[in-house]
């Protein structure tokens, strides 16, 4: 936890000052809707190098530098080094830094042991072991108690235009909005699932995430007394579909899911009958 901590910090010290002359970021777009600047590259070169001094026999699984791992690896880092990159490019103060410890159990098995998440510009660090809780700096944090729909505020993320499941986020948006008091959108899946593990969020939901995006917040959101899986209640981490919530309110969120991406589905089906017939 010290290691992960202290490369945190020393990264998010660096990309603070690179928050502060955003206008002057040298930018490259990687595609729709996602940026990649040389802040975010040298960050997570300033993390690869504290961690890989502290644990050379870990692998790597980063957003920038994808998967360094040797064959047969034990534990990885799980890294992203800005997870919120349009805030940032934007000047917003909305974006983190996420590590996760990933320990593999077998050849199709693995599970999070440990997970930081740090955002430099309110300087809230979020850290959890499995087994041990979830903190925000040094205060204990447990899930949401709401029950009620109608009281609940959940996150997700909008997808981009380019992305195919724009139907789909279409169909849960207008199926949970008419039952619950809000829906936030603000653009950082790790910060998203520390806040819900903070209760602040009531749950949270967003489909085809990357393993760096949720790795150390899932860890989180269990570790804080809430449920994680995917809408039909599997494993959330292996395709990055993601339902998270209080126990109250996770199944409950995870139907409303369940039911939009059917509906999407099935337009689809109508669309290319009808498209067929014509």
């Amino acid at each position: 936890m010290n290691v992960m901590v202290g490369a945190a910090r020393k990264a998010g010290r660096r990309l603070l000052r690179d928050f502060g002359e955003v206008e002057q970021l040298q930018v490259s777009v990687k595609g729709p809707g996602d940026f990649v600047s040389q802040a975010d590259l040298r960050a997570e070169e300033t993390l690869r190098e504290e961690l890989s001094r502290a644990r050379p026999h870990f692998g790597f699984l980063g957003e920038e530098g994808g998967e360094q791992s040797q064959e047969g690896w034990e534990y990885r880092w799980v890294i992203d080094p800005l997870d919120g990159t349009t805030n940032f490019l934007h000047g917003i103060p909305h974006w983190a830094i996420s590590i996760g410890v990933e320990h593999r159990l077998s050849e199709t098995e693995s599970e999070i042991v440990a997970g930081v998440i740090y955002n430099p510009a309110s300087d809230e660090l979020f850290w959890s072991e499995k087994g041990a809780g979830v903190f925000l700096n040094d205060k204990r944090l447990r899930v949401s108690s709401r029950r009620d729909m109608r009281e609940a505020v959940f996150a997700t993320g909008i997808p981009f235009a380019a992305t195919p499941r724009k139907p789909e986020f279409v169909a849960i948006l207008s199926r949970l909005m008419p039952q619950v008091a809000g829906v936030r959108r603000f653009g950082a899946a790790a910060l998203d699932l520390a806040w819900v593990a903070a209760g602040r969020y009531d749950g949270y939901w967003e489909l085809g995430l990357n393993k760096w995006d949720i790795s150390a917040g899932l860890l989180m959101v269990r570790e804080a007394g809430g449920f994680v899986t995917d809408p039909e209640g599997g494993d959330a981490y292996a395709e990055g579909h993601v339902v998270a919530g209080n126990p109250n309110l996770q199944g409950k969120l995870r139907q409303v899911v369940s039911e939009g991406i059917a509906a999407a589905q099935s337009g689809r089906k109508a669309s290319r009958g009808k498209g067929d017939a014509e």
